[in-house]
């Protein structure tokens, strides 16, 4: 099978859609070229830097029959259009009693590891697991990031795609025939009977490095991708723990109120899971400050290798 980069599947995931659907459209402040020659300037709209005014253009387009698809870029960007992304586009079909459908694309970078310092360097999306009515995606791999945008596309409700901004040149195998990736369906991306991590975004990565470190020191890992956040494969997560009697999330945004606490208390909530756990579970999550400019400050307030072998190797003790 063919491999390419993560933005190279993104790209092909819009320019399928494009072709698929005339009603599909584009609204960014960089003009995305390729689709730009491709389709001309009638779909592909470079906007004004004015985040709150083109996501609220895209909420009256996709009311209007379209499939707007947003890009914000980096996700701190996001915060000054977020009236028009929590409290308009995840609420209005239920303000209209189901009456009217909304498919809005909204894609955003998140991450670390680029020395962007703390007002480019951020993981917000637990505060949008919060706001019923978005749906959410969180691709690791190119194979992903473009099945799961083209199901994001085709649906009748907004969506929010948030993407690594450290795996753009990340490369793998991604089919050329026509396929999507379910939305709520968990991916095994190895398989143990130890331990159960559930890895988010380039943690996914970073898992499985420890991983094949650690099965030397007879450690069989589990490693799970969740993909999607909203909705969350709950009960795929739970068979593994039933299998492997313990977890570890581990998650690059804050600890505190983060996605890694959510997939926690689903686990430990089930009475039946719960009884099987053979230790605590653990998270292993940045911490809760502003993310430093310096690159060695930086990686010391992210996940790494090191703290990811360590959580594990504790809940591994009798």
């Amino acid at each position: 099978m063919r491999e390419i980069t993560y933005e190279d599947a993104a790209l092909e995931a819009l320019q399928e859609e494009f072709r698929r659907d005339e009603k599909t459209v584009h609204l960014a402040t960089d003009i995305a070229e390729p689709l730009l020659q491709e389709f001309g300037g009638e779909r592909v709209r470079s906007t004004p830097i004015s985040e709150s005014a083109f996501v609220g253009a895209a909420i009256g387009l996709a009311g209007s029959g379209f499939r707007p698809i947003v890009d914000i870029r980096m996700a701190t960007f996001g915060f000054v259009a977020m009236d028009q992304m929590m409290n308009q586009a995840a609420k209005i079909t239920y303000m209209f009693g189901g009456q009217a459908q909304f498919p809005i694309l909204i894609r955003m970078t998140v991450g670390t590891g680029m020395s962007m310092a703390a007002q480019h360097s951020i993981n917000p999306y637990p505060m949008y697991m919060n706001i019923p009515g978005l749906k959410i995606i969180l691709p690791a791999t190119p194979y992903d990031v473009k099945g799961l945008l083209k199901t994001a596309i085709r649906d009748n409700n907004p969506v929010i795609s948030f993407e690594h901004m450290g795996l753009g040149e990340f490369i793998g195998e991604v089919p050329e025939e026509e396929y999507t990736v379910p939305f709520g369906e968990a991916i095994i991306r190895r398989e143990g009977s130890d331990v159960t991590i559930v890895a988010l975004a380039k943690m996914v990565h970073l898992c499985l490095e420890v991983a094949e470190a650690l099965e030397k020191e007879g450690i069989a890992m589990e490693v799970i991708d969740p993909r999607t956040l909203m909705p969350l494969d709950r009960e795929r997560i739970k068979a593994s723990v039933m299998k492997t009697g313990r977890l570890v999330v581990v998650d690059e945004a804050c600890r505190t109120c983060g996605t890694a606490g959510e997939i926690l208390a689903s686990v430990v909530e089930d009475v039946t899971v719960f009884k099987g756990l053979k230790a605590a579970p653990k998270r292993v999550c940045g911490l809760d400050v502003p993310v430093p400019f310096s690159p060695v400050m930086e990686q010391y307030v992210v996940p790494n290798k090191e703290k990811i072998a360590s959580a594990i190797r504790a809940v591994m003790e009798p």
